[in-house]
């Protein structure tokens, strides 16, 4: 069986959690999840740490700005890009403090590229997704972005098995062609999956790390993800409605992030091991290919339950090794 890149039996979050203080923020992560933590985001601290804003400050030679509350493509770099950055920069200060010596896998996230390309704007107006010519530039910027992201971390964390995660909730909608104009009247053009697929791949393999392809909405393409060269998909396991192509994925050596929105750990394991046994794989297996994790992200949820969600999570992870 493929060698994963994360422990076996292991839990971690998606992303995002709830509050402003960053430095509480790791601590909480790398207590509850030492055996895969993450670097969390705190978008509550408003534009620059969402995950439109951050995911943008990555793009190089292409700079953003706030504009009536939306991120657009802007002629210069200027202070929404620095604030951005200087959030990111706290983020991995207090990273570094407080993993320092840290010799496990540890996870970063970024938004895709499909994501972007759907949230960004034109300095002249539409989507970026509109110029099927920007998004590959974008696509390009990123990775160098991303590359550049990884080295810093690697840097920082000399000890750690560094793990990419590329968030992509827009990419269903955006090769479907289900991405809604300004107007509202119309959709822009679909992407075609087999340019999805290389697009992303100059992302993954630019990174230089291993890559977790995130997608908490339904309809993953499963197909995309593996053309990508990603290791693992990351999903929520109730928006899963077709098992045949996530087994087909999995028996072709995809790792799996699963998602749980259940309130215990009990009730995470036995969702996550019945769809596992619904697959028809064997639970010894299950501990080295599966990572546990909430469904999606979880800022905007009270911080006492945030929490409790991962405490779930890791303690779902290691009842499921219980075989």
């Amino acid at each position: 069986m493929t060698d994963f890149p994360w422990p076996r039996g292991s839990a971690t979050g998606i992303g995002s959690l709830p509050g402003t203080d960053v430095a509480e923020a790791q601590k909480i992560v790398l207590g509850e999840l030492p055996n895969l933590p993450h670097l969390p985001e705190l978008p509550d601290r408003g534009p620059g740490a969402d995950m439109v804003g951050r995911g943008a400050a990555f793009l190089v030679e292409l700079p953003v700005e706030l504009y009536a509350a939306r991120w657009r493509v802007a002629s210069r770099p200027g202070r929404d890009r620095r604030r951005a950055l200087d959030l990111l920069e706290r983020d991995l200060d207090q990273m570094t403090e407080q993993a320092d010596g840290f010799a496990g896998t540890f996870k970063v996230q970024a938004a895709g590229p499909f994501t972007l390309a759907a949230n960004i704007d034109l300095a002249l107006g539409g989507r970026i997704l509109r110029d099927h010519g920007a998004v590959r530039d974008l696509s390009e910027s990123l990775a160098e972005g991303l590359r550049t992201h990884v080295a810093d971390v690697r840097r920082r964390l000399p000890a750690a098995t560094i793990l990419l995660q590329l968030d992509e909730p827009s990419l269903p909608a955006a090769l479907g062609g289900r991405i809604a104009t300004e107007s509202g009247l119309y959709t822009y053009r679909s992407i075609e999956s087999t340019t999805a697929g290389s697009l992303l791949r100059t992302v993954v393999e630019a990174a230089a790390a291993p890559v977790v392809l995130h997608c908490c909405a339904p309809d993953v393409p499963l197909d995309v993800v593996r053309a990508s060269g990603a290791a693992a998909v990351a999903l929520d396991m109730s928006l899963v409605d077709k098992l045949d192509p996530l087994g087909e994925a999995i028996d072709a050596g995809l790792g799996l992030f699963a998602g749980s929105g259940q309130a215990t750990s009990a009730a995470v394991a036995d969702q996550v091991r019945g769809v596992w046994r619904q697959l028809g794989f064997p639970d010894q297996r299950l501990p080295d290919q599966v990572v546990v994790t909430p469904a999606c992200g979880l800022a905007g949820t009270p911080a006492a339950d945030a929490r409790r969600a991962l405490t779930a999570v890791r303690e779902a992870s290691q009842r499921l090794q219980e075989v």
